[in-house]
C-alpha cells in the first residue's frame, strides 16, 4: 500500500472543471500525494481518468460540501491533509514546498491568484473574457460563442491577507500587508478564503473542522481560521508557493452547486459559535483574535503593534488589596488604556479588570510569588510585562521588545513618587515591577522560585529580581539586562510598600544602589504632566 505524506480533499458537486483540475493537480505534484474526490450527487463531466493517486466516491444523492469533505478526511491515511475548491491551479511542487515550512499546529494556505479559466469565442475570432455565456458583443458580431478554456493563473493580485467582519462575512485585509511585508516569507492571516486549506490530519478531527452543523457550505474560512487561532495555532500563509481559484462570478454557466439559503444557516451557526464564545475548545476569546490583527469594523480597542517576529504581548498584575483605592484605582485605568490583554491576581476578587483570578493566600513574599506564577500561566502571551498596583506605567513602557528569550529586561527609567510630590530617581533602579519578559521563561523561574521557598524558606539573600545575582542558585540560571523606555514609571511610594522606603543616601547600605541620585518634583518629569500625574 502506498504511504502518502499529504492527501487533497475534494468535495465536488456540478463543476465542470473539476477534471482539469484534477490534471493540473497531477502535473504539479512532487512529493508523496494522493487526490480523493467526492462526487456528492453528480458525475463529473467530463470524466475522471483513472490514476494510481486518485481515489474517487460518487453519491447519487447529494450530502452537502462539508460531510463529503469529512469523508474524503475518513479515506486519508497521511498525516497532512489539504482541502481544495474544484476549480483551481497550481504552482509546480506546491506540495513540497508548503510541507517543508509546515508547523503541526498551523494552518497554511499559499498565495492566492486569480485563474483565468476560460475565454468565450466567436467564429470570427471574437474574445470576450470568462462571464456568462451569450453572443459575441463585439459590434455588428452577434454570432454564437464557444468556451476556450485557457488556464492561466493570473500574476496579480497576489493575496496574502484576510480578515472577516463583524457579520463574519469574508473580507480581503489590505491593511494588515504591511505587517505582513515585516514577517518574511511565512505570515500570519486574520482569516482565509475557503477555497484551501492544509493541516494535519489530527488537527482536522480534533477541532472538528467542518463542523457539519453549519449545513452543507459556507462561513469555510471563518470556521477554519476561527478553530485555529483560538485553539492556540496560527494561520499562515506561505509566500513561497500559489494557487489560483477561479471565483463564481459567471451566473448560471458557473453558479454556486448548493443552495443558497443553506448559506444562512452556516452563518446563523457561525455567529453563535464565536459572537457568543460557544466553542468548547477555545482557549481564547473572539476579541482576542479581533485585537491581534486590530481588525477594522469592530468595537474593541487594538493591540498595539508587536515585534515582527509575531509575538503578542500581555500584562501580568498582581496586588494584596491592600493599597488606597484612589491610588490602585487610577493606576488601573492607566493600565486599561495600554490596550494589552490583562490577567491579574488579588487577595480580594476584583471585578472588571482583566482577566482576574483570586488567590486566597496571606500576604507574604511566598503569596506574591504564587501570585506572579498564577498570572503567568494563565496568561497566553508571548511576552508578559509585570505590572504592580502602584506604579503608574507610561505607555512607551509597553513598545520594549525582548532580544533574548532566557533574559530578564528591566526597565531602569522609573522615579519613585512620595506623597508631597518628591520624585527620586537612581542609576540602573532594577525592580519587579519594570520586568519585560518571554511568559514561559518567567514561569520556569518562578516555579523553581516557589520550590524553593517552600523547601527552604524564604531569604533576603535570594532578592526579588531573577537574573540579577547569584546569591541563590536556581536550576535553571538566566541572565539581565536593563532598558530605558522613552518616558520614566511613576513608582508610587506609600505607606504599606512591600519593600521599605529609602529617600537618602544614608540609608543605603551598598552605596552602588543610590548612583546618580536625582531629586525633583512630579510636575517636572516629562510625558506625565499631561495626564495630570501630580494627582498621584
Amino acid at each position: 500500500m502506498t504511504q502518502y505524506d499529504l492527501s487533497i480533499l475534494i468535495p465536488a458537486r456540478n463543476e465542470m472543471f473539476l477534471a482539469r483540475t484534477i490534471e493540473d493537480l497531477l502535473q504539479n505534484i512532487r512529493g508523496k500525494t494522493e487526490i480523493i474526490v467526492v462526487l456528492d450527487g453528480q458525475w463529473a463531466e467530463p470524466g475522471i481518468p483513472d490514476h494510481k493517486d486518485v481515489t474517487v466516491i460518487y453519491h447519487s444523492q447529494s450530502i452537502g460540501q462539508r460531510a463529503a469533505t469529512n469523508e474524503a478526511a475518513r479515506l486519508s491515511r497521511a498525516k497532512y491533509v489539504m482541502k481544495v475548491d474544484a476549480h483551481c491551479a497550481f504552482d509546480e511542487g506546491f506540495d513540497v514546498k508548503l510541507l517543508a515550512d509546515m508547523q503541526d499546529d498551523w494552518t497554511m494556505v499559499p498565495i492566492m491568484r486569480n485563474l483565468h479559466a476560460f475565454n468565450w469565442v466567436c467564429p470570427d475570432g471574437h474574445t470576450r473574457y470568462q462571464g456568462p455565456s451569450g453572443p459575441c458583443v463585439e459590434a455588428g458580431c452577434g454570432k454564437d460563442t464557444v468556451r476556450d478554456v485557457v488556464w492561466i493563473a493570473k500574476k496579480s493580485p497576489q493575496s496574502t491577507s484576510y480578515r472577516f467582519d463583524k457579520d463574519l462575512h469574508f473580507q480581503y485585509f489590505g491593511e494588515y500587508k504591511k505587517e505582513q511585508d515585516k514577517q518574511g516569507r511565512l505570515v500570519e492571516s486574520m482569516s482565509l478564503q475557503g477555497s484551501f486549506f492544509l493541516m494535519t490530519r489530527e488537527k482536522y478531527w480534533s477541532l472538528n473542522i467542518c463542523d457539519e452543523k453549519h449545513g452543507s457550505w459556507g462561513q469555510q474560512g471563518t470556521e477554519v481560521a476561527c478553530k485555529t487561532w483560538l485553539s492556540g495555532g496560527r494561520v499562515i500563509v506561505n509566500k513561497n508557493t500559489w494557487y489560483a481559484h477561479m471565483f463564481r462570478t459567471q451566473g448560471g454557466d458557473f453558479g454556486f452547486p448548493y443552495p443558497n439559503p443553506g448559506v444562512q444557516t452556516a452563518r446563523d451557526y457561525s455567529k453563535k459559535l464565536w459572537l457568543e464564545n460557544s466553542w468548547p475548545l477555545a482557549i481564547h476569546k473572539l476579541d482576542w483574535l479581533i485585537r491581534k490583527f486590530n481588525a477594522p469594523d469592530w468595537d474593541i480597542k487594538p493591540i498595539p503593534p508587536i515585534a515582527p517576529n509575531g509575538l503578542t504581548k500581555g500584562i501580568i498584575y498582581y496586588t494584596d488589596n491592600r493599597l488606597n483605592l484612589k491610588i490602585a484605582h487610577r493606576v488601573q485605568r492607566q493600565l486599561k488604556r495600554i490596550g494589552l490583554p490583562i490577567v491579574s491576581t488579588s487577595l480580594k476578587p476584583m471585578k472588571s479588570f482583566g482577566q482576574n483570578i483570586h488567590v486566597p493566600l496571606e500576604r507574604g513574599y511566598l503569596t506574591m510569588f504564587k501570585q506572579i506564577l498564577t498570572a503567568l500561566q494563565a496568561s497566553t502571551a508571548d511576552i508578559v510585562y509585570f505590572c504592580e498596583h502602584d506604579v503608574m506605567y507610561h505607555p512607551s513602557h509597553f513598545d520594549f521588545v525582548p532580544d533574548n528569550a532566557e533574559t530578564f529586561y528591566y526597565n531602569t527609567n522609573v522615579w519613585k513618587v512620595r506623597d508631597d510630590n518628591l520624585a527620586l530617581w537612581v542609576d540602573n533602579c532594577r525592580q519587579v515591577s519594570g520586568i519585560c519578559v518571554h511568559r514561559l521563561t518567567a514561569i520556569q523561574h518562578y516555579t523553581e522560585r516557589i520550590e524553593y521557598v517552600e523547601t527552604h524558606g524564604f531569604q533576603r539573600k535570594m532578592g526579588f529580581e531573577p537574573g540579577t545575582h547569584d546569591r541563590v542558585v536556581f536550576p535553571t540560571r538566566y541572565t539581565s539586562a536593563a532598558w530605558k523606555s522613552d518616558y520614566a514609571n511613576l513608582d508610587i511610594r506609600h505607606n504599606n510598600n512591600l519593600t521599605a522606603n529609602r529617600w537618602s543616601p544614608d540609608l543605603f547600605r551598598d552605596k552602588k544602589n543610590c548612583q546618580g541620585w536625582t531629586e525633583t518634583t512630579v510636575d517636572k518629569i516629562a510625558g506625565w504632566t499631561e495626564m495630570g500625574a501630580k494627582s498621584c
